[in-house]
């Protein structure tokens, strides 16, 4: 079959169809976070009627502002995507904090976190591989180390083969992710199912959907003595609580990353990001509903690890259920950080493009993707798999955490802080370029993307007051950008 032909302006291949897209959408979304954050919720929110709520105002707010987003990326269907965006509206300086944020911690921690949670389930079928068997143990430092364990290992390596799949070609990377997207999607719709069946079977969560809003286990903190125990703590540990749903049910914006290769972008964009999310926040909703049928609210709470899917897959298939879920998990991850991988090297290439990145960043190679970015975007994400931070407790035993870790919990709020801008961004160019061809207009404009911006400074405003330790970081690591773009911005003029 002929290749498509390379774009003129940017010589990328436009070989993402529409299936493509979305699969690349729901790809990127679906890491490990849906089979564990809920056990962390549960605990936060303490009923199942509200921990459904939650997963409810994560879909909303996603799914609003991913219909938002589609009239920006019809309007301008170039690689880069947010980045782009944001420099359009705003200015380069505010494009910039956000590429240098993607760069620094949220795409590369990201891939990061979920290389390692791949090796981590990887350790159920290998008994080998365990993040307390070392290969190089850990180097204290104060409060931090640096180590090598052989789950260590296992991510570095899939970060390793991810890169340099996605340096051969779109087409191998495109194949690997709807090969791979195709099999988890099918995965989790098998545990919704199951789990359902034979939760109604066996009844062991019909008390959750007898008495759903009753508060019940013990109840984690939200904010300073605060509990979801009264009506305000409650409010709060649902805005809280979505620091962990909507850091499962992000990354859909990566496809505007890769628009230079999407045929007919101004169609397919918008539409695959309407699909790619309506399907996975779906998925998510049914999941939890699976979560609630198979097992007892306190089991849910406190599994072991947090790893609720995994409970629920022990009550489907006894005996074997770890082994199955293992697997699915190991699928999934291996999809997902194909996805982030591929996308996040698009948006430093539009970054050098503007000389505010590498220059060798902003070139293609003989296949037609940006390998240099691939390239330092692998070793930056190998770098942070490697740090640990260390805790040691009144008795002297000491555990072994990981940086990106910490690193992403700071982030969350700054990559919410850079949606809302985003979306704003809407309205600012409405304004700026009102005869800009807008083939596709943002879905219920301006109602739906000023609600989104609502509800998402009410959360963020709530995590600024009662999680201050990981937002204020945020905003500093943010901030880090703003010396680093003066320093490109004039190295670019000479």
């Amino acid at each position: 079959m002929a290749e498509p032909a390379p774009t003129e302006d940017t010589k990328f291949i436009r070989g993402l169809g529409l299936l493509d897209s979305t699969m690349l959408v729901a790809g990127s979304m679906i890491g490990s976070g849906i089979f564990i954050v809920s056990s962390i919720i549960a605990r936060q929110v303490g009923a199942p009627g509200w921990l459904l709520i939650v997963w409810v105002v994560t879909g909303v707010l996603t799914l609003m502002a991913a219909l938002s987003y589609g009239e920006l990326a019809a309007m301008m269907p170039k690689a880069g995507g947010q980045y782009v965006y944001l420099r359009e509206a705003f200015s380069p300086l505010w494009g910039f904090l956000y590429g240098w944020t993607l760069f620094l911690v949220i795409q590369t921690g990201t891939i990061a976190a979920v290389a390692v949670g791949f090796g981590r389930y990887m350790g159920v079928l290998v008994p080998g591989i365990s993040e307390s068997n070392y290969i190089i143990a850990p180097i204290r430092m104060g409060g931090y180390a640096l180590s090598l364990s052989t789950v260590q290992f296992v991510g570095l390596a899939l970060i390793a083969l991810l890169t340099f799949t996605n340096t051969r070609g779109l087409e191998l990377g495109k194949l690997v992710q709807n090969v791979f997207t195709t099999a988890k999607t099918g995965a989790l719709i098998a545990l919704i199912l199951l789990g359902i069946i034979v939760g109604l079977r066996s009844g062991g969560g019909t008390a959750n959907f007898h008495d759903m809003w009753t508060l019940r286990g013990g109840l984690q903190e939200v904010g300073q003595g605060l509990t979801a125990a009264t009506a305000f703590g409650l409010f709060v540990g649902i805005c809280v609580a979505q620091t962990n749903s909507l850091f499962s049910a992000d990354a859909w914006n990566n496809i505007t990353f890769t628009a230079g290769e999407v045929i007919n972008p101004r169609r397919n964009i918008p539409l695959s990001l309407a699909f790619g999310t309506i399907l996975v926040i779906g998925l998510y909703l049914l999941a939890n509903v699976a979560y609630l049928a198979a097992l007892p609210f306190d089991a849910i709470q406190n599994a072991p690890s947090d790893r609720v899917a995994t409970e629920t897959a022990k009550v489907i298939f006894p005996g074997a259920g770890a082994t199955i879920m293992a697997i699915a998990i190991m699928v999934s991850t291996f999809g997902c950080n194909n996805g982030l991988i591929l996308a996040g090297a698009r948006a430093y290439y539009a970054m050098a493009r503007d000389g505010l990145f590498f220059r060798r960043v902003g070139e293609l190679n003989k296949y037609h993707v940006p390998a240099w970015g691939l390239v330092i975007q692998g070793i930056w994400a190998a770098v942070l798999v490697l740090p640990r931070t260390v805790k040691t407790d009144a008795a002297g035993n000491v555990t072994y955490g990981n940086l990106y870790g910490n690193l992403l919990d700071y982030v969350i709020s700054a990559a919410l802080i850079f949606y809302i801008l985003t979306i704003i961004g809407i309205f600012v160019l409405r304004r700026k370029r009102p005869d800009a061809e807008r083939p596709y207009r943002a879905f219920g404009y301006p109602i739906v993307p000023a609600l989104y911006v609502i509800g998402a400074a009410v959360i963020l405003g709530v995590l600024f007051i009662y999680q201050t330790a990981t937002t204020w970081p945020g905003l500093i690591i943010v901030l880090t950008g703003v010396p680093v773009y003066f320093l490109w911005h004039r190295r670019s003029a000479v």
